[in-house]
């Protein structure tokens, strides 16, 4: 069976100002070490096995952030679905399950939030 960690990471940057902004929400700060809130949430998959790269789901504004962080801990072929617009959880796990059927019909999601 394969596992196929999905990442919400979606997030407008407005709950907690002035550190997160609009351009730079709280998931892509590093809040507590060296580490931003996405990083340590792809790092806490360390040591489980039969893992897929992973699905990340954020807004279209940060797809070069999230690119980038993955590449900071050595993600190299993330998936990133963008969000045109947030619409919470649902659709975002929705999308990010017809993107898993893609590369196969039997795999379980791992939804985990970036922060």
């Amino acid at each position: 069976m394969k596992i196929v960690p999905v990442i919400l990471s979606g997030g407008s940057g407005t709950r907690l100002w002035p550190l997160s902004r609009k351009q730079h929400p709280k998931q892509y700060l590093a809040l507590a070490g060296d580490n931003t809130m996405l990083q340590e949430t792809i790092l806490r998959l360390n040591g489980l096995d039969n893992l897929e790269d992973p699905i990340i789901v954020c807004n279209a504004n940060h797809r070069f952030l999230v690119a980038e962080q993955c590449q900071q801990i050595g993600i190299k072929n993330p998936v990133i679905l963008l969000e045109p617009i947030g619409r919470n959880t649902a659709p975002a796990i929705a999308a990010a399950a017809l993107q898993s059927l893609k590369n196969s019909d039997d795999s379980t999601l791992l939804v985990l939030s970036a922060d």
